[in-house]
């Protein structure tokens, strides 16, 4: 797992971020939260967790932060993006550690969601901004 704090503080550690925060400040990112993440709190620290295989593996991350009773957030994707037609019918917020840090660093320095979800969300998600889609 990886924690940010104030974005730009990245730890790695064997320590639990349970022993690490108090649970309060914790929020724990997942794309199955029902929280939308509408801005950064630089009190909060973020845990990204990351998972090989999202279909083996649904709802684990939203399930880990609910058993340990923490706040969960999931990034905006589908308020400021649509789905795109693709040849495989595929749609996924599910992003990897590297995307989702992308989002959340582009976020901080912008202030914009859809700079920063462009910046970390590929097209093979099946999801784009509004306004790059061809008609």
């Amino acid at each position: 797992l990886l924690f940010l704090s104030c974005i730009f503080q990245m730890d790695t550690t064997q320590e639990s971020y349970l022993d690490l925060f108090p649970l309060d400040a914790i929020v724990y990112l997942t794309p199955d939260s029902e929280n939308v993440l509408e801005d950064i709190d630089p009190s909060k620290v973020y845990v990204l967790g990351g998972l090989v295989d999202e279909s083996i593996h649904k709802k684990l991350t939203l399930q880990r932060a609910q058993e340990q009773s923490l706040q969960t957030a999931r990034l905006p994707i589908r308020e400021y993006m649509v789905k795109t037609v693709n040849t495989k019918n595929y749609h996924s917020e599910t992003l990897a550690i590297n995307q989702v840090f992308d989002v959340l660093s582009t976020y901080y320095e912008t202030r914009s969601w859809p700079a920063a979800l462009k910046a970390g969300v590929s097209s093979g998600k099946g999801y784009v901004l509004p306004d790059t889609v061809k008609e």
